[in-house]
C-alpha cells in the first residue's frame, strides 16, 4: 500500500535527483521517495536514502501508482514519458525539475524561497514548474534590494556552470580538459565549442540546446518571479547577459544597480542580509562559487560603489545550482504533503 507521503523521483541518479535524495535523508521531513530510474538509468540497481537501502525501479504507469506527487529529475524523454503515464490531468501532483512541463496550461511556476505571498493556494495546482535558479538566485537578490532602495535599473552578467546540463555536461567538461592537456581531440556534444579555458558567449550550431534559449527561459521566468506579490513587487527587469563559464558547479553573478537616490553603503549591506541571503562586507573575502556548494541561497560580496556613477553600486554573488533547484522542490512537495 503506498503512503500518504510517498513521492516518486524520476531520473534518481541525476545530479539532481541525488541533491533531493540527500535533502530529504537530512530533513527530517515524513516524506518517503520511491526512486525510479530515467532512460540512462539502469532499473534494479541498489543505491540508498541516507542511510536507509532502495532500489531503483523502472520507469512505466504501476510504478507512478498511487503516488502523491512525482518530481521529474531526469532525462527530457523520461519526464516526457512519465507526464504521458500520469494523464491529462495528471493522477499525482507534478514537481518538474527539467521544464519539460513549462508549455502545459496547467503548470505554475514555482520558486518557494521567493514567493513571500501566495494569491492561492498552492496544492491547487496540478504541476509546479521549478523556475531556473539563475532566475530564483537574481529574484531573490532584486526583490530584497528593492524593498528597500528602489531600484532604477541594473545589468546583471550571469557565469554558468557545466552542472546545468547535469552529470553529461560536467563529464565533458573534464573530458575537454584531459583530452587538451594530452592533445586529443575534445568531445564537444553537450557545447560544441571547446569550454575548458575558455569562456563561451555561444555555443557551436550542433549543440543541442543553445545559450539564447537558456538566458530567454532565465528571463521569462525572472519576469514571473518579480511579478509576484509581496516585499520587492515590480523590482525593474534587469538587462542580462549569460556566458558560460569553465566551471563544473554554482552560478556566479556580477550585478551592476544603479539606485533612485544615493544608497547608504552600510545600511544597503545590513538590509540585505536576510533568510537566504549571506551578506560579507568588506573584511571579508567575496564569495566564490566552489565555497557557496551544498548551501543554500546566495551569498552576496565585493560590494563596491560605482566610481563615476554615485548611485550605483556592483555586486558579486553565487548560488549553488543544484542545491537550489532541489531545495525549491522539497519546499513545494512540502506543502503539497
Amino acid at each position: 500500500m503506498a503512503k500518504p507521503n510517498d513521492i516518486a523521483l524520476i531520473g534518481s541518479e541525476s545530479l539532481l535527483a541525488r541533491e533531493v535524495r540527500d535533502l530529504v535523508a537530512t530533513s527530517g521531513d515524513d516524506i518517503s521517495l520511491r526512486l525510479i530510474a530515467s532512460d540512462d538509468e539502469q532499473p534494479g540497481a541498489l543505491t540508498r536514502v541516507g542511510d536507509e537501502p532502495a532500489v531503483i525501479t523502472g520507469l512505466n504507469a504501476e510504478s507512478l501508482l498511487d503516488a502523491r506527487a512525482v518530481i521529474l529529475a531526469g532525462s527530457p524523454e523520461s519526464s516526457r514519458k512519465a507526464l504521458e503515464f500520469l494523464g491529462d490531468p495528471p493522477d499525482a501532483a507534478i514537481v518538474d525539475l527539467t521544464a519539460s512541463a513549462e508549455e502545459r496550461p496547467d503548470a505554475r511556476l514555482r520558486a518557494p524561497i521567493v514567493e513571500t505571498e501566495l494569491e492561492e493556494d498552492p496544492a491547487d495546482a496540478a504541476v509546479h514548474v521549478i523556475a531556473h535558479p539563475a532566475a530564483i538566485a537574481l529574484a531573490l537578490f532584486l526583490r530584497r534590494l528593492h524593498a528597500n532602495d528602489p531600484i532604477r535599473s541594473s545589468v546583471i552578467q550571469i557565469f554558468a556552470p557545466a552542472s546545468e546540463f547535469g552529470a553529461k555536461g560536467v563529464a565533458e567538461l573534464q573530458h575537454q580538459t584531459v583530452s587538451l592537456l594530452s592533445f586529443k581531440n575534445m568531445p564537444k556534444e553537450i557545447f560544441d565549442a571547446q569550454l575548458s579555458f575558455n569562456m563561451l558567449a555561444r555555443y557551436g550550431d550542433a549543440a543541442p540546446v543553445s545559450l539564447e534559449q537558456a538566458e530567454l527561459r532565465i528571463e521569462r521566468h525572472l519576469a514571473s518571479l518579480l511579478a509576484l506579490p509581496g516585499e520587492g513587487t515590480h523590482a525593474p527587469m534587469p538587462s542580462i547577459r549569460l556566458i558560460q563559464a569553465p566551471v563544473f558547479h554554482g552560478y556566479s553573478f556580477s550585478a551592476w544597480v544603479e539606485f533612485a537616490d544615493t544608497p547608504d553603503m552600510e545600511a544597503l549591506e545590513s538590509s540585505l542580509s536576510v533568510d537566504f541571503i549571506e551578506v560579507r562586507g568588506g573584511d571579508f573575502e567575496p564569495p566564490t562559487n566552489v565555497g557557496q556548494a551544498g548551501q543554500s541561497g546566495i551569498a552576496v560580496g565585493g560590494i563596491t560603489p560605482d566610481r563615476n556613477n554615485p548611485d550605483a553600486v556592483w555586486f558579486w554573488f553565487v548560488a549553488d545550482n543544484v542545491r537550489l533547484a532541489a531545495e525549491n522542490a522539497i519546499a513545494v512537495v512540502r506543502q503539497l504533503v
